[in-house]
């Protein structure tokens, strides 16, 4: 960083492994320091121009790699913080922030002088014998410029800025608008009947949120997934889980925080760019850079699923239909009664409920216990450290280290629990990735982001068994970022093809339904005692119960965002219209509530436009992987030490095809995920 400044982003970080130091860091350091480092970067790209020397790869694409590395670092410092805090300083600044960076990669992406530098590199590469990762960083330098308008003549250029300008806004605008309107919504209850059939936890931290808010002598429940889940799955009371239905599929329609028609922006942003990219449809352009490589093998793909799965659904729901007439007199069924009468209809056929679970799930014992899964997986080591800053009181930081050498690979921030402006769900971030960082290679430092439920007076923090999912899967893609290291920031750790990138966190939760694992993270809170037996077996009974209706909703979300993208010159006059007709043949009822649309933040604000299928794409890989490890043992360190070695250790260096063929002497076997989910004699 630049010294001699009273702007924290832009001194030399004096920190343990140059972490962010959080609290000198103000909403007010952002924009000064943003402008500051594109004027560096804008004066290293120079350099690489004005360099006389034959371009090769170290004087044109190692130094483009590095040329903005400040302005990566303080962007990054940014975007993140936006999504943990929210406040609304940090989203102004998006309206800012988005079109300057925004600007500067385009100037960069489309500077004829820099392209024919990295062109001459591209088109000399078979006269070099380039390691992995230098291959696929040059690879990729050149695609990268081609798809981002190198080509395009200077007319085209252009306009390509202003519409990436124009798009540059959006997706924190459609974040901060869901944020705003789902934090709108309060069930405020003050009859104690209508609490009948909600677990003593979420009551318990409805009562805490309530007083917090000064609403005494009541119950205050939210659309935060650790309030609205227990809600719309227990809730006996019929008109309430109607009403928290309804505010839920209603969120970011209509309002002061509508979506729509930002929804309609991006898309419109999209089909235009990519008409003027020379691309039938926004589907194409994206997945010509993924493992699927085309529009039809994804639709392909949703297809095959959609023929499993639908009639696995269909034999739910009658199943559930049945169950609900005769167990509770509803003769019709309705959307917020499917959560609610599965689990009862699960109870009845498998005596278990998952809120059994739940006090063997004390967030400190199931962190302590998930770290030492991850150590008997990859000889790794977890230290607290509290020299280190963060960016809340309640978020700690782990030094992550190889048991054997010492070797340091990284630092992880945990942020676990609910607060009001942050985001919603669940995800892993970089705040610098491993490579080349002001010529020395120094560790990641990475976060993963939950809403877990707070402690209350009368008991701690207690996780659900998909809480406890949650964090295997964010911790699975944060071990991917810290063990991926290369030379390169752009080809380490989890910089890999979009549908790669879930394998190695949804690969994590498997180990869950083992009982040496769930050893390991359970304990009662109470009692100290570990999970019975017949409650694990109970638990690996129920696993697949509704895996038809829960395959179908996945297909059915991946088709509408395939929808979205997949049209050339697409028009969405009326959302709700369009919705339905894309996804028609994955819903059994007849819309009683708002679009998914516009609560849809994965293709809408991150990064899975035309690539929501990849979870159900990975679920093969992680399905087919897993069966590795059940083949030589949970914890054999022969497969252990294989896959961390041919998958986690390569990042991004090598195509994610000739990885997994690699781990597994041969390509994965589609039948995996039905053979998992126990629906192979149903496949078509």
């Amino acid at each position: 960083m630049v010294q001699n400044t009273d702007n924290p982003l832009l001194k030399t970080f004096s920190t343990p492994y140059g972490t962010p130091p959080f609290d000198e860091i103000k909403p007010e350091h952002f924009i000064p320091a943003i402008e500051t480092s594109i004027d560096i970067a804008r004066s290293n790209i120079e350099q690489i121009k004005a360099n006389t020397d034959a371009p090769n790869f170290v004087n044109t694409i190692e130094a483009l790699e590095t040329s903005s590395e400040d302005l990566g670092s303080i962007a990054g410092i940014y975007y993140n913080l936006l999504s943990v805090i929210g406040s609304d300083d940090y989203n102004a600044l998006a309206e800012q922030i988005g079109p300057i960076t925004s600007l500067f990669s385009s100037e960069v992406s489309m500077d004829a002088q820099l392209f024919e530098r990295i062109k001459a590199v591209y088109d000399d590469r078979k006269n070099h014998n380039y390691s992995d990762v230098e291959k696929t960083l040059l690879e990729d330098s050149y695609d990268g410029f081609v798809r981002s308008g190198a080509l395009l003549s200077t007319q085209d250029q252009e306009k390509l800025k202003e519409l990436n300008q124009k798009s540059s806004t959006l997706s924190p605008e459609f974040s901060n608008n869901l944020t705003k309107s789902s934090a709108e919504f309060e069930l405020r209850i003050t009859n104690q009947d209508d609490l009948s059939g909600i677990p003593d936890t979420a009551i318990e931290s409805a009562k805490q949120a309530a007083s917090e808010k000064g609403y005494e002598n009541e119950w205050l429940f939210t659309l935060d997934f650790p309030s609205y889940i227990p809600l719309i799955t227990y809730a006996d009371n019929r008109d309430i889980r109607e009403k928290v239905w309804q505010a839920f599929s209603n969120r970011a329609y209509g309002g002061e925080y509508d979506n729509s028609d930002t929804l309609k922006k991006v898309v419109k942003l999209r089909s235009e760019k990519m008409k003027l990219m020379g691309y039938k449809c926004y589907s194409d352009f994206v997945l010509e850079d993924r493992m699927a490589k085309t529009t039809d093998t994804v639709l392909a793909f949703l297809e095959r699923l959609k023929t499993t799965y639908k009639p696995a659904a269909e034999k739910d729901l009658a199943d559930l239909k049945a169950f609900a007439k005769e167990t509770a007199n509803i003769e019709e069924l309705k959307p917020w009664d499917v959560g609610y009468l599965a689990e009862k209809r699960k109870v009845s056929l498998f005596n278990f409920s998952e809120e059994e679970l739940r006090p063997y799930f004390p967030l400190d014992k199931v962190l302590k216990g998930t770290f030492e899964h991850f150590s008997k997986l990859f000889n790794l080591d977890f230290k607290e450290r509290n020299d280190i800053q963060t960016w809340n009181k309640d978020v700690p930081a782990f030094e992550v280290t190889d048991k054997t050498s010492g070797d340091v690979f990284g630092i992880l921030y945990a942020d676990f629990y609910i607060r009001e402006n942050k985001r919603s769900g669940a995800w892993k971030a970089s705040f610098r990735d491993h490579g080349l960082f002001k010529g020395e290679t120094p560790p990641a430092i990475i976060e993963i982001v939950c809403n877990f439920p707070k402690a209350t007076k009368d008991r701690p923090s207690l996780l659900s068994f998909n809480d406890v999912e949650t964090l295997f899967h964010e911790l699975g893609h944060a071990l991917h970022a810290l063990i991926g290291r290369t030379k390169y920031h752009s080809t380490s750790g989890t910089n890999v093809l979009w549908d790669f990138v879930e394998l190695p966190a949804q690969l994590q939760e498997n180990w869950l339904y083992e009982p040496e694992t769930l050893a390991l993270v359970s304990e009662h809170y109470e009692t100290g005692k570990q999970i019975p037996a017949d409650l694990i077996e109970k638990l690996r009974a129920s696993k697949n119960y509704m895996s038809g209706w829960g395959g179908l909703r996945q297909v059915s979300l991946a088709t509408l965002d395939m929808a979205y993208h997949c049209t050339q010159d697409i028009e969405v006059n009326d959302i709700i219209e369009f919705e339905d007709k894309a996804i028609k043949d994955c819903t059994f009822f007849p819309r009683l509530g708002g679009p998914s649309s516009t609560s849809f933040g994965h293709i809408f604000a991150g990064g899975y436009a035309a690539g929501y299928y990849s979870y159900k794409w990975a679920e093969v890989l992680d399905a087919d992987a897993f069966e590795a490890f059940l083949e030589g043992g949970l914890y054999n360190q022969k497969t252990a030490k294989k896959y961390r070695e041919m998958i986690l250790e390569k990042g991004g260096s090598v195509d994610p095809s000739v990885l997994y063929h690699n781990f597994r002497g041969r390509d994965a076997d589609p039948e995996a995920l039905f053979r998992r989910e126990g629906l192979l004699d149903k496949s078509a």
